[in-house]
């Protein structure tokens, strides 16, 4: 059998597997455009926390004040303040700002007072206690599980997911995200094999390989489409493609026009998986050093009484959410109102709308630990910083300027950003994820800063495309049917 041949049959049968997830991938993309999956976004929560009164909260009662500990913040539960604690282990724990006690168990009546929190004067119906369904399939949720499912009688028909160990709120997704979404997203990612479906060990695996099946046959197809076409002279129907008319020559035609472009989005797909480790992280910087240390409440800089004091005199800042930060070794509060905006309180109580640049980076100095470090002050998004739409994949991510961009020197080439709004780490990347975020984001997404900059040619582009490389997948659905039709007969008749 000849090479052609070879070719011609591989890209035959691996097109019937893999032309029907070209299409639900290609349909479910163009979804995925305008609606994401679920998520809580940091404005969302933020928005509906209620204002923090100076007078609202006792301190950290004494058997916590000195624990070491993850994070802590001091926010709202049930309409009344609370401090929310993440040890080191990952356990997590809600204190009573008022009294002082421990929630012990997250049930029935403490989720819907959360949920009445997000949603006041809604009528709310408690569904049931879960530990993932196909809207909350997301791993950053897998240490508030299990979740508490709420069912809310707003306009927007929403769905609120609450965490099992302290009833905070952790995720929404209204009707109109979920109908979509059954379309979009939860197809893209082929969620039907996931989690509560009983595939979760192997869905990794599959999607992977439908992955690289389809690379491989959108390449194949290429190159049967290029070996068909007559480029100087025509076959007997007088065109240059051997198909007169009817699904071959669309699927034909198609693939000449479209094919690279199809080739690329599901390659770029397979990227995303980061098949094989080959575009994780292999930085061995140490960014625990930026903070130095454990976090103690103990170690604040004033009490929570002088800290709301302070925000209300010093420009009437609305507070509704306090959290304990550490920086080169000093603890410091980070307060946060309604709409987002952030303020910094150190040690003479009065706030800060920023850290120095010098202070970001005498910050940074033991994270080099003998590497040269160079830094630059970012004021506009590029390439590797950018900030996406709240309703796409990376949407949830604060991504803020102007930032302290910091270079290192090390083996992984680890560059990390700095918001001096806060002193967060908000952002770290080392070459290889910035080899993935070509390999993945720019080819999947087109979410270079030209197109991000204008949405709608973005938008516009990637509909035409899709609806092109549509061509080819439906077409070679329909070509494939017909194929096991006509081999049913064949084999049956083989049979006899």
């Amino acid at each position: 059998m000849s090479i052609k041949r070879q070719l011609y049959l591989w890209h035959r049968w691996l097109g019937i597997i893999g032309c029907l997830f070209m299409a639900l991938w290609l349909v479910s993309g163009v979804v995925m455009l305008y609606v994401g999956y679920p998520k809580l976004t940091p404005s969302e929560r933020l928005s509906h926390l209620p204002r923090l009164s100076a007078d609202c909260c006792q301190d950290l009662p004494s058997n916590w004040i000195h624990r070491p500990l993850k994070s802590l913040r001091l926010t709202s539960l049930g309409g009344q303040p609370h401090y929310l604690m993440e040890q080191l282990d990952g356990r997590r724990f809600a204190v009573n700002a008022r009294t002082g006690e421990q929630i012990m168990q997250v049930d029935q009546a403490w989720a819907l007072a959360n949920a009445q929190q997000y949603l006041p004067g809604i009528p709310l119906h408690y569904q049931r206690v879960l530990d993932e369904d196909m809207w909350s399939h997301s791993r950053a949720l897998d240490d508030d599980r299990p979740l508490h499912l709420v069912r809310a009688e707003d306009g927007a028909g929403t769905w609120l997911y609450l965490s099992g160990r302290t009833g905070e709120l952790v995720r929404d997704a209204s009707h109109e995200e979920r109908v979509w979404n059954w379309v979009g997203a939860w197809l893209h990612w082929l969620y039907p094999l996931r989690g509560g479906f009983g595939f979760e060990n192997g869905w990794r695996v599959l999607v992977i390989g439908l992955s690289l099946l389809g690379t491989l046959m959108a390449v194949l197809g290429m190159l049967v489409g290029v070996l068909r076409l007559r480029w100087r002279s025509t076959y007997r129907n007088g065109s240059h493609s051997p198909y007169k008319g009817g699904w071959l020559r669309w699927h034909h035609i198609g693939g000449l026009l479209f094919g690279l472009v199809l080739v690329l989005w599901v390659f770029s797909g397979l990227m995303s998986m980061r098949p094989w480790g080959l575009t994780l992280n292999q930085s061995k910087i140490d960014l625990n050093a930026l903070g130095q240390s454990p976090l103690r409440a103990s170690e604040a800089p004033v009490s929570v009484a002088q800290a709301l004091t302070s925000l209300q005199q010093n420009g009437e800042f609305a507070a509704v959410e306090l959290e304990w930060r550490r920086l080169a070794g000093e603890t410091y509060l980070l307060a946060r109102d309604a709409s987002g905006d952030s303020r910094i309180i150190e040690g003479n109580g009065k706030p800060l709308l920023s850290f120095s640049r010098e202070r970001l980076l005498a910050a940074a100095q033991p994270l080099a630990n003998g590497l040269r470090l160079k830094d630059n002050w970012q004021t506009q998004y590029d390439f590797h910083y950018f900030a996406r739409a709240e309703h796409s994949m990376l949407g949830g991510m604060p991504r803020p300027l102007p930032v302290l961009r910091l270079r290192f020197n090390d083996a992984a080439q680890s560059w990390l950003y700095l918001d001096p709004a806060s002193g967060e780490l908000v952002a770290s990347h080392d070459q290889a994820q910035r080899s993935g975020r070509w390999l993945f984001n720019l080819l999947h997404s087109w979410d270079g800063q030209a197109l991000l900059q204008r949405p709608r040619l973005r938008e516009g582009l990637m509909i035409a495309f899709s609806l092109g490389s549509l061509v080819i997948a439906s077409s070679g659905v329909v070509l494939a049917w017909r194929r096991l039709r006509r081999s049913k007969p064949r084999r049956a008749k083989a049979r006899e």
